[in-house]
């Protein structure tokens, strides 16, 4: 296939939405300005560490290419609006229904979200698949989420069951980008972030960004039933990553409220916000000692 026949390719396959004025096939994407801030992120996967092309389906490898993106701008509290993709594809790979596949799993979840796919680049090389994304999106009304915005007193919440992923989750999972749009304009949201290297490691983000302590509550932290038997259940879930839920803080007052709300019942409450620094279970007086996905270990 050569460069044009595959730029051909990508861009039947691919949606546009009223954010983009020029899409694919020009120099540069044109967009439209955003109302409220403008939103980018991007994550870079590559085989032999975010996936195995040789045990994962391609579609399955474009979902989650695009859709570790999309749980950032979740994790804002955003809007996604046009995203941009850059493949370095093998030269085994670069067959119709390889790339087909791949496109076909990243352009059903970006029509899910009316994600414009606006560009990027394509190269052929000898070393392994690399995909990376580049996500634009839109701050809710109430401007972005941040790590930094935790406060003593506030609630800490997940927004769904933790652990396991590594059973095909990571490469299935649908991003919060709904669903927080409805929380936000429901709740005063603090701090929040997504759950990729593991709630041990992103919610020491949180604490470490906002100057505090959190205090979880073991009991209290949803895990996914398939490990719930397993005799280190709770570790997988503080510490496999690429949950891709959502952690996020409020005040009691509005937590109250939310844990009240039928529409927000996968939202769980799993600890405390405190004056101090680190990370802690109930009742333990040193900090959990588990540190969640190290960058770097092949998954």
């Amino acid at each position: 296939m050569n460069e044009q026949s595959l730029i051909d390719l990508i861009k039947q396959a691919c949606p546009s939405n009223a954010s983009v004025l020029i899409g694919i096939d020009d120099d540069a994407a044109v967009l439209k300005p955003t109302v409220r801030e403008t939103l980018v992120c991007t994550d870079m996967l590559m085989d032999g560490v975010h996936f195995r092309v040789k045990e994962a389906l391609p579609s399955a490898i474009g979902h989650k290419a695009l859709g570790v993106n999309l749980s950032d701008i979740a994790a804002m509290g955003g809007k996604a609006l046009s995203a941009y993709v850059s493949l370095a594809i093998p030269k085994d790979l670069t067959t119709d229904t390889f790339i087909q596949s791949f496109y076909q799993g990243l352009t059903d979840l970006a029509r899910s979200f009316d994600v414009a796919i606006a560009g990027g680049d394509t190269n052929i090389w000898k070393g392994p698949l690399v995909v990376n994304v580049t996500v634009l999106g839109e701050s809710h009304a109430k401007g972005p989420i941040l790590r930094s915005g935790a406060k003593p007193g506030d609630k800490v919440f997940v927004t769904g069951p933790l652990g396991g992923s590594l059973s095909g989750h990571h490469l299935t999972f649908t991003p919060r980008l709904r669903e927080v749009r409805e929380l936000l304009d429901h709740y005063a949201i603090h701090s929040m972030m997504d759950i990729s290297d593991g709630l041990a490691k992103d919610l020491r983000e949180i604490t470490r960004q906002s100057g505090v302590k959190v205090i979880l509550d073991k009991s209290a932290i949803p895990i996914q039933p398939h490990i719930k038997s397993h005799k280190d259940a709770l570790q997988k879930a503080m510490s496999d990553g690429e949950d891709f839920e959502l952690c996020f803080t409020l005040s009691a007052e509005e937590a109250e409220r939310l844990k009240n709300d039928s529409r927000f019942s996968y939202c769980k409450e799993i600890g405390v916000v405190a004056e101090g620094e680190d990370l802690y279970f109930s009742g333990e007086k040193t900090p959990i000692s588990w540190q969640g996905y190290q960058h770097g270990v092949k998954r």
